[in-house]
């Protein structure tokens, strides 16, 4: 879960770094920049949750132990 999580932190900064480029692209659409931000944060969201959830899961093994 770890490792998705910084998959999904990588691919954050992929849209993000995206938004930045068409942000100077006249011929992209007014959308593009909001939806490929909300898309980002939507990654961040996923990374966040997937890192609880993981730590979660190790406090449950251990509890186990």
């Amino acid at each position: 879960m770890r490792s998705d999580a910084d998959l999904m932190d990588g691919y954050a900064r992929q849209l993000l770094a995206t938004a930045a480029t068409l942000s100077g692209c006249p011929a992209a659409p007014e959308w593009s920049r909001p939806t490929l931000e909300q898309q980002a944060a939507a990654c961040t969201t996923a990374a966040e949750q997937l890192r609880t959830a993981a730590a979660a899961l190790d406090t449950h093994a251990r509890a186990g132990d």
